[in-house]
């Protein structure tokens, strides 16, 4: 249904709280509104659950059907440099770097992308390759020896925040970190962090003053990054291609606030992309000189995805994760994790 009419049900009719109103004083039937609902009322969740349902058949099961080239049988999709600020390519007609992997029913989209006979899918993706570049930016020795000794980065996180041992870490304190490590990635506050751990204010910020208490060459990186961006208007990836933020010095705040998580997300994000897009390179080229049965059909933001017949798999796959993790010499090891399958879904 409309908002209009999730309003009189949920608030007039049943009577719910109001979590959060909109612009225009109406009771908020977002997204987040509802899954906060949804903890402990019935038919948020069910809404939820219909929405999601309905966005998978229009976006994917109608349309992917008509969008199949007659002549190959196969989805072509069209890749863009120059969309994405941070330098990401970006993909449309059809967009498949958004198709769903997080729910059961996502993924049964990707079921459908298969492999011809005789050939399988084969899926590589760089391990948390945002937060290598920032262990390798801000030159942390509490994260570069994290990934240097291979543990697994969001447990040791959680051992230093909640100050228990590594091995005692449990899954609560591992997502809390992982949100901690990708949040503060992408600028988050700690109100941000207590709406996603749904904490209080004051323990999302004691979680994130321990996080840089443990961890010092990240805020420092931070603090020097949105200090340089400041004065010069831009930010750099690795390799000195400029990411201009224009509105690092506007007198709107939010504006302002908003340019400044920027400035620590890009350098990540748009080393990542140099990163991939050096990969690809450097894979066609081997393609091309090597001629195995195979083809690179897809590119994800951090993964890789092949189409390659079974006899030349293995060859394959030590190959381009020989290339991928060459692609840069960082101070932490370049992780490419990799699967195969008949479908993409297998293939993870």
């Amino acid at each position: 249904g409309s908002p209009k009419q999730l309003q009189q049900i949920l608030f007039e009719k049943l009577g719910l709280p109001v979590i959060r109103k909109t612009p225009k004083g109406q009771p908020s039937t977002a997204e987040d509104v509802l899954q906060e609902l949804a903890v402990d009322f019935e038919l948020p969740s069910l809404v939820l659950e219909y929405r999601s349902l309905s966005k998978l058949k229009s976006t994917y099961t109608d349309r992917l059907p008509e969008q199949i080239n007659p002549e190959t049988g196969r989805v072509h999709t069209s890749y863009h440099q120059a969309v994405a600020a941070t330098g990401r390519l970006s993909s449309s007609d059809p967009n498949l770097q958004n198709i769903p992997i997080r729910t059961p029913l996502g993924r049964r989209i990707r079921e459908a992308f298969i492999a011809p006979e005789g050939h399988v899918v084969m899926a590589c993706d760089y391990s948390q390759i945002e937060l290598r570049i920032m262990a390798h930016l801000s030159g942390d020795e509490g994260l570069l020896k994290a990934f240097h000794d291979n543990v697994d980065v969001h447990q040791a996180t959680a051992s230093e925040v909640f100050d228990v041992p590594y091995d005692e870490v449990d899954g609560d304190h591992r997502r809390a970190a992982k949100a901690i490590n990708f949040g503060l990635m992408y600028g988050m506050s700690a109100f941000g962090l207590s709406r996603q751990l749904n904490i209080g204010r004051a323990e999302a910020q004691a979680y994130m003053d321990t996080y840089f208490l443990r961890y010092p060459g990240v805020r420092q990186f931070m603090d020097e990054t949105r200090e340089k961006a400041r004065e010069q208007g831009y930010v750099e990836t690795l390799f000195g291609r400029r990411l201009y933020l224009p509105d690092i010095r506007a007198s709107n705040m939010q504006r302002r606030q908003g340019a400044e998580r920027a400035a620590i997300n890009a350098p990540m994000q748009g080393t990542a992309a140099d990163i991939i897009k050096r990969a690809m390179i450097a894979v066609d080229a081997w393609l091309q000189k090597k001629k195995p049965r195979a083809h690179l059909v897809m590119q994800v933001h951090d993964e890789l995805v092949f189409e390659v017949h079974e006899k030349d798999l293995a060859k394959l796959e030590k190959n381009v994760v020989r290339l991928m993790s060459g692609a840069a010499d960082l101070d932490v090891p370049l992780v490419v994790d990799t699967g195969h399958g008949a479908d993409w879904d297998t293939a993870h």
